[in-house]
């Protein structure tokens, strides 16, 4: 049974985890007091060193997050307009 909900979720949370975070994202919108900033990091994934761009609400959970190989003003511009 364990088993079984481990698998459902692997499957199917990240879509529920997705739907609720847009949720949130557009009723706090409304809010005066709700701010975000973006937030970049320069990590290793699979042993070569990307950019993770990311958007941080005030309470600092994570709206939306993307990779680039450059980091510049397009990749910046590119990841604000398509969140």
């Amino acid at each position: 049974m364990h088993e079984t909900v481990r698998h459902w979720w692997n499957r199917f949370g990240p879509m529920f985890a997705g739907d609720i975070r847009r949720q949130r994202v557009s009723r706090m919108r409304g809010f005066r007091h709700w701010r975000w900033h973006l937030d970049e990091m320069y990590v290793k994934l699979n042993g070569e060193m990307v950019y993770l761009w990311r958007a941080v609400d005030h309470e600092g959970e994570v709206l939306e997050s993307d990779i680039t190989k450059t980091r510049d003003k397009d990749a910046a511009l590119i990841f604000m307009k398509r969140h």
